[in-house]
């Protein structure tokens, strides 16, 4: 076996000859940098550039100096969670995946143009996507061991900061609001219920007789799945609603296509993928009952006559509020949550723009204390319904200041912080650890210092 020192000999020697073809003179990939005893190939700088493209990233500066070091720096982190230990939950990787690949034929369109653009099959991708999405778990949970507590402010480091900021480079805090809301499903008739499980039963007969559930999944599915066929990716109990995932990790058999499942979305079918473990692969076909116009029109004048019995004072909008379909607010008064950071985390303010666009378009024409029109919106589980919203309060754009704005400027200045207690980290790593660059590679303006050692 090569040990550590050989290693490094060797990725020395191919760093300055490439790697040959066997068949051919010309280079067909090369080494292009060594951090500790792993190489950097000019193949994986080529594949995440692609990747960053496909994705709609931005990429700033020359893309052959901005990724090489990213790849570098990514490399001392991974060293780092090698030697704390640090494991990875599959579940965590699994739902990773899925969004990268939806994200990705989002862009692009579809997976077959996906697979083209990439030139791989999607299989061969979401296992590269595996490893990065591992990668990157394992880049951010060193940095939240190497941040820990260091990285948290007392309030007079943050009046400090403050006091120390140039007047125009005060931080602008845009128009924040906060929103109650009340919807209302309509009824959807059975015959339209009816039509939906009669679609879906042919489906079922189409797939026993031959036909491809992927090809029917793309014509028909009414959900975001269905450029991919239907394909949701491994996925945990879970990451999907009750219903959905009883039947889905009920299914044994590939070739079998289950009973219609109702589930707050519509109405699916599903066919097993493949099963590992605690995740499972399924792909699916949703369909919703359509809805006629005039069950809408009814929903709305009666929402238009609770707007006219709050406004007469008969009860109040947050009394009104326990008759609201939203699952999320009912229980609050109906004010609604940002979960735009994070899941677990919200809070009740909302810039314009993180509002749902048919509610920001309300809301916007609104004094405090007022109650909007009935409006028609789409539901984050894709149905139609009507609502009201009320604005609860409107906190105008402003130049920061610590009194209106302190938990803004302390997630201002904590990131400033963190920032400057990782780039000492990675300054002292890059000191401490082998790096070697090709000579062709070397002419860049990098974000760190040290990368290019003395000989």
């Amino acid at each position: 076996m090569i040990g550590k020192a050989g290693k490094l000999i060797l990725l020395a020697v191919l760093l300055a000859y490439g790697l040959q073809s066997k068949a051919q003179d010309n280079i067909i990939d090369q080494i292009i940098w060594v951090v500790g005893d792993e190489a950097i190939l000019k193949s994986d700088v080529e594949k995440v550039r692609i990747g960053m493209l496909s994705r709609g990233e931005r990429i700033d500066g020359d893309p052959y100096c901005f990724i090489p070091e990213q790849l570098a720096v990514q490399k001392l982190f991974l060293d780092q969670a090698k030697i704390d230990s640090i494991d990875v939950p599959a579940a965590e990787v699994a739902r990773g995946v899925t969004r990268q690949e939806n994200m990705v034929i989002s862009n692009l369109g579809s997976k077959e143009k996906a697979e083209e653009y990439l030139q791989a099959p999607m299989t061969q991708l979401r296992e590269e996507w595996r490893e990065d999405i591992r990668n990157n778990f394992l880049v951010s949970e060193v940095k939240k061991s190497l941040v820990g507590k260091k990285g948290n402010l007392t309030p007079s480091e943050v009046r400090k900061y403050y006091a120390q900021l140039p007047k125009d480079s005060l931080p602008y805090i845009p128009t924040t609001v906060e929103v109650q809301i009340i919807t209302q499903e309509p009824k959807v008739p059975l015959s339209e219920i009816d039509k939906v499980k009669e679609r879906l039963r042919e489906f079922t007969n189409r797939v026993n007789a031959g036909e491809s559930f992927s090809t029917l999944a793309i014509m028909y599915s009414e959900d975001g799945s269905a450029p991919n066929g239907g394909e949701t990716g491994f996925s945990g109990r879970a990451q999907w609603v009750p219903e959905f995932a009883n039947v889905a990790f009920s299914l044994n058999d590939p070739k079998k296509v289950s009973n219609i499942v109702e589930t707050e979305y519509g109405f699916h079918i599903i066919q097993l993928i493949e099963r590992r473990g605690d995740l499972v692969n399924v792909r699916h076909i949703l369909m919703r009952p359509k809805v006629p116009n005039e069950e809408l029109e009814k929903l709305k004048l009666r929402l238009d006559t609770v707007v006219t019995e709050i406004n007469d004072k008969k009860y109040t909008f947050e009394d009104a509020t326990v008759f609201s379909y939203d699952k999320d607010t009912r229980g609050n008064n109906g004010l609604m949550v940002n979960r735009s950071e994070s899941f677990y985390y919200g809070t009740p303010r909302f810039t314009m723009e993180e509002l749902p666009a048919e509610v920001g378009k309300a809301v916007d024409k609104l004094q405090i204390g007022e109650i909007s029109a009935p409006f028609k919106m789409m539901q984050k589980n894709g149905k139609e319904a009507i609502a009201i919203v009320k604005l609860k309060s409107r906190t105008e754009g402003h130049i920061a200041n610590v009194s209106d704005d302190y938990q803004a400027l302390k997630e201002i200045v904590e990131g400033h912080k963190q920032e400057e207690i990782l780039k000492k980290w990675l300054q002292n790593k890059i000191k401490s650890t082998y790096i070697r660059i090709d000579d062709n590679w070397k002419n860049c303006e990098f974000q760190y210092s040290g990368w290019v050692k003395e000989e």
